[in-house]
């Protein structure tokens, strides 16, 4: 077999990115034997081991950390330049890997994604739904979509949307324990929040500026799903992002309340990339499908009479 050095590089780069020789197999159509060879080459060429073997599980040696993350940012740049000179004529394919908030993805990106998949039939989606921070290069990640400020200033971010934050409940659970008019009246009404202690905090508009009312809540939890499937069951009254609750509220699932003095702070939601991967077929149409479904913010249009 005739290889290249871009052809070793690319094997060892697959392999750490399957952990395995057989996942790296069947992404580069060869064998495992064949893609074995590679990485044995690229070693005996170097000379040194970038790989450990044993039965049960593959690891990088120092020299194979090292080499990685240069390697597969070679291997990008590469694409990169391809994709820039075959321009627009080239259809959109290949596999995107995105990283996106677990409430966006369901609530949002998920009901929109059958339409993206019609346009790109060549474009393999990979979507990871997460809360956590997630690590473009350690996580191969073509984009991830995040909301709030963005903390990582060596990524080209794109703004998508915004979004503000609605205190709702249930019609049942306001039948039976009232509707809370001011504030103070929270103290008197089963609240259910996250665990951060910011979110104990629900910031209100007064004559003095933003005041917040100190929660201490029935229920905390980590998850925005679990906080609203409560609130749904009529278990207490919420305060989630409008990307989460704008459909249950225009279904009339969700009232929302102190809507004339609650402070709903703004959040923007953006589309985070390494710097240049924009010019992939693959990534510049999946961006720019973000912005023409959720720009309008779709969401602050799905909105109900607050409980009187």
């Amino acid at each position: 077999m005739k290889t290249t050095p871009n052809l070793e590089m690319q094997a060892f780069v697959t392999v750490v990115e399957h952990a395995s020789f057989t996942g790296a197999a069947s992404a580069l159509g060869l064998t495992p034997s064949a893609v074995s060879k590679l990485v044995s080459r690229l070693e005996d060429r170097l000379g040194v081991r970038l790989l450990h073997r044993t039965t049960r599980r593959l690891a990088l040696s120092s020299e194979g950390d090292l080499y990685y993350p240069r390697a597969r940012q070679i291997l990008s740049d590469i694409e990169e330049v391809e994709a820039e000179v075959a321009g627009l004529r080239t259809a959109p394919r290949g596999h995107l890997r995105v990283s996106i908030s677990t409430g966006f993805n369901v609530h949002q990106l998920v009901p929109m994604l059958p339409e993206f998949l019609a346009r790109y039939p060549g474009v393999q989606l990979e979507l990871i739904a997460t809360d956590r921070v997630v690590d473009l290069v350690s996580e191969h990640a073509d984009v991830t979509v995040r909301a709030g400020p963005i903390a990582d200033t060596s990524l080209a971010a794109l703004k998508i949307a915004e979004y503000g934050r609605t205190i709702c409940a249930s019609p049942s659970y306001l039948e039976r324990y009232g509707t809370p008019r001011s504030p103070s009246d929270l103290a008197n009404h089963t609240c259910i929040v996250f665990t951060a202690p910011t979110a104990r905090r629900w910031p209100f508009r007064s004559h003095d500026g933003v005041i917040h009312a100190e929660l201490a809540p029935s229920v905390t939890t980590d998850s925005g799903d679990t906080v609203l499937q409560l609130a749904l069951e009529g278990a207490g009254i919420i305060r989630l992002g409008d990307i989460v609750v704008a459909g249950p509220i225009r279904r009339g699932d969700l009232v929302p309340l102190l809507t004339d003095i609650h402070d709903t702070q703004s959040v923007p939601v953006s589309a985070l990339y390494l710097p240049g991967r924009h010019r992939l077929p693959k990534v510049r149409v999946f961006l720019d499908f973000l912005v023409e479904k959720f720009a309008g913010a779709p969401w602050s249009n799905a909105r109900r009479p607050e409980a009187r």
